[in-house]
């Protein structure tokens, strides 16, 4: 089964959707992230979660 890092953007109210998108999209080129849940307030405001494989390294014995 995958491990996953999670974080959590948070997006103000106000911020146009235009700029939201720019930002999701750099997580996503330069982090490698993914989206895994948004939530969208009543005020405007969101909130993301984004997420990442962990890829862990196997050390190899001679």
């Amino acid at each position: 089964m995958p491990e996953y890092e999670f974080v959590d953007v948070y997006v103000p109210r106000g911020v146009p959707r235009k700029e939201a998108t720019r930002l999701l999209t750099d997580h996503a080129e330069y982090g490698n992230w993914e989206l895994d849940r948004l939530s969208l307030y009543r005020d405007g405001s969101r909130r993301v979660r984004l997420r990442r494989r962990i890829i862990r390294q196997v050390r190899a014995t001679w």
